[in-house]
């Protein structure tokens, strides 16, 4: 298993996190806020999804959960975070597939494919 800790936060970057009614009611009470604060300041909506996190801009994968420290590389509402995160990765984490097979490919178990430790 893939220790989320060494992790630049790849599955912090993806495109759409999507977020229920009850995440949105999570970050509020979270953050002390009514739901339809919360909703404005934190949620952005698509056509995909009626709730989605915002995001900001990130040096490693472009942009980023608005909730991600980008400096230390972790997540700043752990115990407030969506259910989507609650239960990543759910089976196989992409970001460890992809480590592993660089890891193989340079024959090189330490091999890291990204700046993020440069």
């Amino acid at each position: 298993m893939f220790n989320c800790s060494k992790c630049p936060g790849y599955c912090c970057s993806y495109p759409l996190i999507r977020l229920t009614k009850r995440d949105v009611g999570r970050l509020a009470k979270h953050f002390g806020l009514s739901f339809k604060k919360a909703r404005a300041k934190f949620t952005i909506q698509t056509w995909e999804a009626k709730y989605a996190m915002r995001r900001k801009a990130d040096k490693i994968f472009g942009r980023m959960c608005q909730f991600f420290d980008t400096e230390k590389r972790c997540c700043t509402i752990y115990k407030a975070r969506p259910e989507i995160c609650r239960s990543y990765p759910g089976g196989r984490c992409g970001y460890y597939d992809f480590l592993s097979s660089e890891r193989r490919s340079q024959n090189d178990e330490n091999h890291i494919a990204t700046t993020w430790n440069k």
